[in-house]
């Protein structure tokens, strides 16, 4: 196959093919008319025909980087967002919204297919977010000392604006370079407000940017947190050693350029040679530190280094389906593993005798106990462990009894290997799976099904319409 495919193709050559379908990392996957298949890098839909030049050819298929589209897709919209195809962030915005529903809803059904093998397993369609701009609830800016050009500025003699700062988001595939960002339109308006004067106060004060590869500069992150119930805002300013005088006068901008909007402001606070916002000392600037929010008849808690879903709407339609897929009876009890700040904790406590989290995270766990304490939940019980020791707490969470439904909501990468072979050694009926990948929910739902399981049901929630990421539910029951 390689040497036809050299012998008809080289590297440079262009290529004229139609969009088939959306592959990962930015590519598409189109034909030629001979049926070769193309992986085409670009921000495309399906149904463009574009034209493209070869990249490299593969022993099954070539490589190529779209020059042009020739015809446009009917799933295409005109982006709204100014640097859309330069920031790493909204990749589907030039897609329609229903149209990104059919291809998420394809993108979680190929995953199951052909790398976990379900072959008669039916994906529900997605369902879909009530807001698809300003959704978000955290959005987290980086400041860098060295500012990502937009092309048109290389063509420039003179900058209109420094190289020497930037406060926005990292430039796709280089953790150096940030692109400045005057708003994002998936973040909410005081999000982008407090982005607005924490750039201004910045370039007053003189505040050095970090420089990731120096590991050198004052201001790291700029991290925001909003509430909906209360329309709260949590200011988390990230820095690399802390300044009383400097924070202060910073607080008064905020409050002085923002009147009315209920805020909290804290100080993070990390040496760290990496560009995560969390900080190894909090310091609280202004307000309690903490921002509260509701879902369903549930209060929580939340603070700067915690985890909770990004999207509230959606969070609550996402727990609804859990609930639904669990079936919870008044005498069972429930692990719910990589609990967070226990959100699907408290809420299976209520539909049951006893839920357990377990949770690494020092923060989300202190998060979790109050929440539980906050909402008069005494059913609830959190442990802190790392998942992959989970078979050593087996004989501490004894005193519960066996857990008849296990909730799990792995991070990205999915379950580690030895925390899933606990899970599937307790047997439980039934297992919810919460997954961000479709590709680590068919690898890990096929080791699920080896242990005695069999996929049930499959229902995709948008969480991030614009992006390619979705959110699956997956029920897995065990066979009598």
């Amino acid at each position: 196959m390689e040497n036809n495919l050299r012998e008809f193709y080289n590297k440079g050559e262009r290529i004229e093919l139609t969009i088939s379908d959306i592959a990962e990392k930015d590519q598409c996957f189109g034909r030629l008319e001979n049926g070769t298949g193309v992986l085409v890098r670009g921000m495309l839909a399906i149904g463009d025909r574009v034209e493209a030049t070869i990249t490299k050819v593969r022993p099954a298929y070539l490589e190529a980087i779209v020059d042009k589209v020739l015809a446009v897709s009917a799933d295409r919209v005109e982006p709204v967002c100014p640097v859309f195809g330069v920031c790493g962030g909204c990749k589907w915005m030039h897609v329609g919204y229903d149209a990104q529903l059919r291809y998420k809803q394809k993108k979680v059904h190929d995953a199951l297919v052909h790398i976990g093998g379900f072959q008669d397993t039916a994906v529900k369609p997605v369902l879909p977010a009530p807001d698809i701009m300003h959704y978000r609830n955290k959005v987290e800016f980086s400041c860098s000392s060295k500012r990502y050009l937009m092309p048109e500025e290389l063509k420039m003699e003179r900058l209109e604006k420094s190289k020497d700062f930037a406060l926005g988001f990292h430039a796709p595939g280089n953790f150096e370079k940030v692109l400045e960002i005057e708003a994002c339109y998936l973040a909410k308006e005081s999000m982008n407000n407090a982005l607005t004067v924490t750039r201004a106060f910045a370039l007053e004060e003189g505040l050095s940017p970090y420089a990731a590869r120096e590991h050198t500069g004052f201001l790291r992150n700029l991290m925001l947190r909003y509430s909906e119930e209360r329309d709260e805002l949590m200011v988390n300013l990230v820095t690399s050693s802390y300044d009383s005088a400097l924070m202060k006068a910073y607080r008064d901008r905020l409050l002085e350029a923002m009147p009315g909007q209920k805020m909290t402001i804290v100080n993070n606070v990390t040496t760290r040679k990496n560009t995560v916002a969390v900080g190894e000392k909090e310091f609280v600037v202004h307000g309690e530190g903490v921002i509260q929010e509701r879902l369903g008849d549930l209060q929580f808690r939340i603070s700067a280094n915690s985890f909770f879903q990004t999207n509230t709407k959606q969070a609550e339609a996402l727990y609804d389906g859990i609930m639904q897929m669990a079936g919870l009876r008044k005498d069972d009890t429930v692990y719910d593993l990589y609990c967070g700040t226990g959100t699907i904790t408290l809420y299976l406590a209520e539909r049951c005798r006893q839920a357990v989290g377990l949770e690494i995270v020092e923060s989300s766990l202190s998060d979790a106990a109050e929440n539980a304490s906050r909402n008069g939940i005494a059913n609830a019980s959190f442990y802190r462990v790392d998942l992959k020791d989970f078979h050593t707490l087996l004989g501490t969470l004894e005193e519960f009894g066996f857990p008849r439904v296990i909730v799990t909501d792995p991070p990205r990468a999915g379950m580690h290997p030895k925390a899933l072979k606990t899970m599937v050694r307790l047997q439980p009926e039934t297992i919810v799976y919460v997954s961000c990948n479709p590709a680590n929910l068919a690898r890990d739902g096929k080791e699920i099904c080896a242990a005695n399981y069999r996929l049930e049901e499959v229902q995709p929630v948008d969480m991030f319409p614009h992006t390619s990421h979705i959110e699956t539910l997956a029920c897995f029951k065990r066979q009598v």
